[in-house]
């Protein structure tokens, strides 16, 4: 089948046999008195991996996964059973397992969730799978990557690039009769460089992707940018002094520090947490949570971002859901559970890493909308305060929104103009707290490259993150003491 023709629905029936009536009586023989909601989840991968490391291919693979997963739900309760053999008598295996799982408790008596009001959407369409573009084409666009990041500066030292490609097609079969599946492909491109002068030794990252067609990575100014980019990183830093330490005015750049609001904010937006009541954002629907400057949206129609997808991996078209509007918290993320089970309406935000996860809320694109400010008026308006540029690691405690993150690219500002690069800087702070002292939004909003990965109860999905320049008034900066 070539990618124009292929759809899910015959993938599946011409490769594994699965017709739409053999579903209809396994999710039948599930449901019943103690089973509120089920669905059946088919998936077929193919994932292909290049890596290059001082111009010579260190490794390249390729592999294929397959399988189906049936979910029992029983009032808050899931039972979950799977197999990576597709085949009616293992998918009537695996119901029951869900079932005896899920029926261990009463039904409430809950209301069933109803189908989105939204249609299905073509976000990326392909005509080539990134998995099928010859092996040559990729290793070619690899080693151009290294010689143009080496040719940055003689300091450049080492230089890695990767390529990541996938080629996924999945089916969702529900219990209130919908039947509907996705074509997904996916790109990233990474290059890491390492920068070099006597002992002082320092990193630079950069890369991209997104939903496309292969031919996305070959545009030169996009390819050359990521390379000269990653390079230009490592070389700021082996200038960079130690950052100070302190509480500080803090300037977030555009673009790629939106992972501060996805980490600090958005995860405690996910309602599984809301509904268990531990997030700092649970039973605040309606309150001021953030400065009136501050509106923040996850969608995930965005065409051919890495976060967004057609129907989320339960069957339910993605949107665009208001988060936080004006500073004043309107809603959560929601999957089919915890809509139900809160009252709440659906947003498309269930999610799975595989057929061998259940789904749960997760974000999708999620940034926040533009202001009115200048940028260069935003780094005016500070004395003496830090501008972070890029952000490496970070973690989040849910329950309080406090984080710490590492800035791997960030500058002194100095009497309103961005002066010396440091290194070694965190940023220490409470989530809901650092929303309500944003000061100034500004007018460039930014989303990022396509390099996104979000990681929640072991789970790892694409994601994508964005931000225009903002001004945090007071964040305490983890650096050095003077």
């Amino acid at each position: 089948m070539t990618a124009t023709s292929l759809t899910p629905q015959r993938f599946f029936a011409e490769r594994f046999g699965i017709a739409k009536e053999s579903l209809g009586r396994i999710l039948g023989g599930m449901l019943g008195k103690a089973v509120d909601d089920g669905d059946i989840y088919f998936e077929y991968l193919v994932s292909e991996a290049i890596s290059l490391e001082d111009g010579v291919v260190k490794k390249a693979s390729k592999s294929i996964t397959q399988g189906a997963g049936v979910r029992a739900i029983a009032d808050s309760r899931t039972g979950y059973g799977y197999s990576d053999d597709i085949t009616i008598e293992n998918l009537a295996l695996a119901a029951q397992t869900a079932r005896a799982i899920a029926s261990d408790t009463a039904k409430s008596g809950a209301v069933a969730v109803g189908q989105s009001q939204h249609t299905p959407h073509d976000l990326y369409p392909v005509q080539t799978f990134p998995t099928e573009v010859p092996l040559r084409t990729k290793i070619d666009l690899l080693l151009k990557i290294d010689q143009i990041a080496r040719s940055y500066d003689p300091r450049i030292t080492k230089v890695f690039a990767s390529l990541a490609s996938q080629q996924k097609i999945v089916l969702i079969a529900t219990a209130d009769g919908l039947v509907v599946g996705d074509i997904l492909p996916l790109l990233r491109l990474s290059v890491s460089c390492i920068a070099e002068h006597g002992t002082n030794r320092q990193t630079g990252t950069h890369g991209g992707g997104g939903r496309f067609e292969f031919d996305f990575l070959l545009d030169e100014e996009r390819y050359v940018r990521y390379a000269r980019e990653a390079a230009r990183q490592a070389i700021v830093n082996l200038d960079a002094i130690d950052a100070p330490a302190g509480y500080l005015d803090v300037v977030l750049g555009p673009g790629w520090p939106g992972i501060l609001l996805h980490e600090a904010v958005g995860h405690g937006l996910e309602g599984d947490f809301n509904r268990k009541k531990v997030s700092a954002f649970s039973g605040r629907i309606g309150e001021q949570v953030a400065s009136p400057l501050v509106t923040v949206v996850d969608d995930g129609t965005l065409p051919g971002r890495r976060g967004s997808l057609n129907i989320d991996d339960e069957g339910t078209p993605t949107g665009r859901t208001t988060l936080i509007e004006n500073g004043v918290l309107r809603g959560y993320l929601q999957d089919r559970l915890n809509a139900r089970l809160m009252g709440l309406p659906l947003t498309g935000n269930g999610r799975r890493e595989s057929y061998a996860h259940i789904p749960m809320p997760r974000m999708t694109n999620t940034f926040m909308l533009p202001g009115e400010s200048d940028p260069e008026d935003i780094i005016r308006s500070v004395q003496h305060g830090l501008y972070a540029v890029n952000f490496g690691g970070g973690q989040v405690d849910i329950t309080n929104g406090k984080f710490v993150f590492s800035a791997s690219e960030a500058y002194l500002i100095e009497n309103g103009k961005v002066t010396r690069p440091v290194k070694g800087a965190t940023l220490i702070g409470n989530g809901p707290d650092v929303l309500t002292r944003v000061s100034m939004v500004g007018n460039d909003l930014r989303l990022d490259e396509g390099v996104g990965t979000c990681g929640k109860d072991g789970q790892s999905v694409p994601v994508g993150v964005g931000l225009p320049t903002i001004r945090v008034d007071g964040i305490t900066v983890g650096g050095t003491q003077r």
